[in-house]
């Protein structure tokens, strides 16, 4: 082999950058989503934190001598329709809706649309 293949040429990086007066201020710029998503290795420290997660299916009002009439076989009116999505909770905050699936006997939720908090 030859000392030219040792080496490959560089690409010309002056053509590409735009010169900018050292004495006035750049602007702000913002991370690109590919350097500001995390990879799960990066998270791990967090992986055993304990969170509540809560699947509500609906909400009803009543007073608390109808509430200590509830028995096996009661029906409590929700204020949700049949096949509206049900809401996800995390640590009491919102995160998700979805709905109700069932896996081996068993009830599951799978999510439909995450819910992005505002961080303001």
């Amino acid at each position: 082999m030859s000392d030219d293949n040792k080496n490959p040429p560089l690409p010309d990086l002056e053509s590409d950058v735009e010169l900018v007066n050292p004495s006035e201020p750049s602007p702000p710029t913002v991370p690109d989503d590919s350097t500001s998503q995390r990879s799960a290795a990066e998270l791990e420290a967090v992986f055993d934190v304990p969170v509540h997660v809560s699947a509500v299916l609906g909400r009803t009002r009543m007073d608390v001598g109808d509430l200590l009439k509830i028995g096996p076989g009661t029906i409590l009116e929700l204020d949700r329709k049949v096949g509206e999505a049900i809401d996800i909770f995390v640590n009491n905050r919102l995160v998700a809706r979805g709905e109700v699936v069932l896996v081996k006997e068993r009830l599951g939720v799978t999510m439909t649309e995450i819910i992005k908090a505002d961080r303001t």
